[in-house]
């Protein structure tokens, strides 16, 4: 009953809109108008510079359509209009709006110089940086604009992820948030299929070129969902909004053998606006590992000592589109509606040296273990987006709708082979992975002001899905392929989420606070097809959030931030079968895990002196239920000998304690030289106890990331971005510190309308993970290198386009804390 209530709540909130958007002025007829011209120069009232791409929106009184365009790169602009009385709103991204109201237009218009102040008040809207820095440091979040950032050019999204403030990327994809890798991903300000099925993969699928910037949400208020116990990672996407036609098109090629291509192409009329991107890339990723594992006591003729070494051949096609339309049905409504499609095609290959010797290192046995694996992934997403504004300031009503649907196919070939090159038959075996997931997500979103300094908001929303999980391992006997039943298996994984949230704030002169509530419910089944078991469980929790923030002037500023999060765990880890990485080495599900729940709390502090801006925060949250993977060892029948095989599973095993401390500063020493520093220091204690064993453990650990902009004689651009990940330490597990450094060169060329950039990816080739673990017989050391160094060569050619074009209104995707308003 509650599901239905959430849902038709959301209906009625649909056909409410529908129908104040009918209400609409009736058009004047077609004729002959006379056109006079409203012209004028947008400037900065600090530095007095030209702001290029500056909104000039005339609305007529009269209730027909708006009109309006945009500034060129020296500031002026001269709009062609109708005979009336319009208002006249000059806009420009983080800076106040000017109006001029009820202006009668019965010949040229000239408004001279129009000076546009930044909007400081507005704690939510705070940008007091360089206009042409990679991250721009506000109290509530931090953004990183990918347009500026040379190094990701022809990457992906997890490129791009690598090099936000607070963020990091681990040499195998997984991505962390002050060192929790417990963060959750939004594409444009929801969930979607873009981050799908599998994270890790779904982001390296994803091109950089599409993504225009990153927004980094450590204090989520109640309006964001509660998953994502290390904070949110807001992906927004490329819209473009400029009148008339523009586009850009790059080409990028680089070694290990990279090609690709991609377009975003917006054209936008007073009424409709339609934009679209899409890409292809093929690359080839090598990688490495190696392990050498000790046994401290081997049994009867077992190895002492095994050398593993492996080198990985990856071969990736990929395509990425995106089409969009928003239609302004008046000038208080809008529809837009987007359909995404993205496929990928690959094909791995892993070559696997195995080598074991006595106590004595003589050897025992060698073998090479090969794996053929071929993939293919599709994601289709379809999402509608009304939005409603009333007369009053901020008054607003949106509804959000979104249906995708991702299908993963695998197939592994694994075999060994001699030395001699003569293939055992034994050893002979394939696997068939078959995934499918549907997403449904339905929300509806209320904000009202109260008055000038006060807002309440108000929201539900409903997020449903079904996973489908076909897992198929064959074994080669007797000259035919026989299905492994202990392995073989079928998962049915449900989960629908289903949420409502309300949220009050108000600014007293320099103080403002905002409170918020969401309540959420889970219901999860989980079928089990060949044992024909389920598992079910429903549970509703309370997440509350308290952000407050005080302004001391314009260039300082202090918030606190409270919020209660939950990190549930993925149907990866709750299914229940076993799946082998190698015949000694056994990865199994735990069907009991529970969430984990998380209460953070963060104090933040920005200041700005004259060519420095700091934003530092320190951090705490107390964790409980924390899952960790754990290892146990057991003598089982592999190849018909007794051997000692680990099995790894993750369990709901401790509580954790994590507090750190983080900065990030821009700095411009010069006019041609800009500088942007992060650091990161954090520590976790662990408390935990399992089969007897203590997993107590204390993990300090850092990181940092430098960034240097410089402008060269002939105008080219240099920036250099170096990062370095300090050791860590788990309970039976150490990792070393890892250093990477990126490099790249920029130039425009062709009128500015183009631009060449060449990048180098981990130039020192040194981002590689060394590690060890432990067991009670065992000790584990490796090296694994997921990506060697990558070399790439870009070009981007911008029609109706300028370079310094790089404050759009864009969406925003729902931007953080909308009571921090003046």
């Amino acid at each position: 009953m509650k599901k239905f209530i959430l849902l038709t709540f959301c209906f009625i909130s649909f056909i409410g809109i529908a129908q104040n958007s009918g209400n609409k002025s009736p058009q004047a007829k077609n004729t002959a108008i006379q056109q006079y011209s409203v012209s004028g120069i947008v400037l900065d009232a600090e530095t007095k510079q030209e702001l290029e791409y500056a909104t000039i929106i005339l609305t007529p009184l009269n209730g027909k359509a708006i009109t309006g365009g945009i500034t060129d790169q020296n500031g002026k602009f001269e709009i062609q209009v109708s005979k009336g009385s319009y208002d006249i709103s000059i806009e420009f991204i983080s800076f106040k709006t000017k109006t001029f109201k009820n202006r009668e237009i019965k010949q040229d218009l000239n408004l001279g110089t129009i000076l546009l102040e930044i909007n400081a008040e507005s704690l939510n809207e705070v940008e007091i940086i360089a206009e042409k820095s990679t991250v721009e440091i506000r109290l509530d979040k931090k953004i990183y604009n990918v347009g500026k950032d040379m190094t990701v050019k022809g990457g992906t999204a997890s490129d791009v992820l690598d090099n936000v403030p607070s963020v990091s990327v681990d040499v195998e994809g997984n991505v962390s948030l002050r060192g929790n890798e417990n963060v959750r991903i939004l594409i444009n300000g929801k969930p979607s299929g873009l981050v799908g099925l599998s994270g890790t993969d779904a982001l390296r699928q994803l091109p950089a070129d599409a993504i225009e910037k990153v927004e980094v949400i450590t204090s989520p208020s109640a309006r964001y969902d509660a998953e994502g116990t290390a904070g949110i990672l807001n992906i927004i996407l490329r819209k473009g909004k400029a009148q008339g036609f523009n586009s850009s098109f790059t080409a990028t090629a680089g070694n290990p053998d990279y090609f690709g291509a991609s377009a975003n192409l917006n054209y936008r009329t007073n009424k409709v606006n339609y934009f679209t991107n899409f890409g292809y890339n093929y690359n080839n990723s090598p990688g490495k590992s190696n392990t050498d594992v000790t046994y401290k006591n081997p049994i009867d003729d077992a190895p002492k000592y095994v050398n593993e070494n492996t080198k990985y051949n990856r071969n990736n096609n990929r395509f990425n589109s995106q089409f969009g339309l928003e239609y302004y049905i008046n000038d208080k409504t809008s529809l837009t509606g987007t359909v995404l499609y993205r496929t990928s095609d690959g094909d791995d290959s892993s070559t696997n040296t195995r080598k074991e010797y006595n106590i004595l290192n003589n050897l025992l046995v060698e073998n090479y273990r090969l794996e053929d694996d071929t993939e293919k992934d599709k994601t289709l997403e379809y999402t509608l987006n009304l939005t409603k504004d009333f007369k009053k300031d901020g008054h607003k009503l949106t509804f959000d709708f979104r249906y995708g649907k991702s299908n993963e196919d695998n197939k592994s070939n694994i075999y060994e082979e001699d030395n001699f090159g003569i293939v055992d038959e034994n050893t002979l075996e394939r696997s068939f992975t078959n995934e499918e997931s549907e997403d449904v997500l339905v929300k509806a979103d209320y904000v009202l002001p109260i008055n000038e300094n006060t807002q309440f908001e108000f929201g539900v929303n409903a997020d449903l899905n079904n996973q489908v999980t076909d897992y198929l391992l064959e074994e080669y006997e007797n000259n035919v392929y026989t299905n492994n039943l202990d392995f073989s298996n079928t998962l049915d994984f449900q989960q629908n989420v289903f949420a409502a949230y309300s949220q009050y704030g108000q600014k007293i002169n320099k103080f403002s606070y905002l409170l918020g509530l969401r309540l959420e419910n889970t219901d999860r089944t989980i079928k089990l097809i060949q044992t024909n078991d389920s598992f079910t469980e429903n549970f509703t929790e309370l997440f509350p959030t308290v952000n407050l923030g005080l302004e001391f002037s314009d260039s300082e500023n202090i918030t606190l931030g409270y919020s209660r999060r939950l990190s549930r765990p993925r149907s990866f880890y709750l299914n229940p079968f076993e799946t082998r990485t190698s015949k000694t080495y056994i990865r199994k599900g735990n069907i009991y895990l529970d969430p984990t729940y998380t209460n953070s709390f963060d104090f933040g502090y920005l200041k700005k002196w004259n060519k420095i801006t700091l934003n530092s925060s320190v951090y705490y949250q107390h964790t409980i239920n924390n899952i960790e993977w754990v290892e146990t060892e057991s003598l089982r029948d592999v190849d018909n000998e007794q051997t000692l095989v680990i099995i790894r599973t993750p369990i709901n095993l401790s509580s954790q304690d994590r507090y750190g401390f983080e900065f990030t500063t821009n700095y411009n020493p010069l006019k041609w030289w800009k500088l942007t520093n992060s650091f990161n220091f954090f520590k976790s204690a662990t408390e935990g106890t399992y089969n007897a064993i203590s997993y107590n453990k204390d993990d300090i650990s850092w990181f940092t990331r430098l960034e240097s902009r410089i402008t060269l004689p002939g105008k080219i651009d240099w920036q250099t971005s170096g990062m370095y990940m300090g050791p860590s330490e788990g309970a039976f597990s150490k990792r070393e510190g890892i250093v990477s450094v990126n490099l790249a060169f920029s130039k425009d060329i062709l009128n500015e309308k183009g631009t060449l950039s060449l990048n180098v990816s981990d130039l020192l080739n040194s981002r590689k993970r060394n590690s060890s673990s432990y067991t009670d017989n065992t000790i584990s050391k490796s090296e694994f290198q997921w990506r060697s160094r990558q070399i790439l060569l870009n070009f981007t050619y911008r029609f109706n386009q300028n370079k310094k074009r790089e404050r759009s209104k864009g969406f925003e995707g729902g931007g953080e804390e909308e009571m921090f308003k003046a």
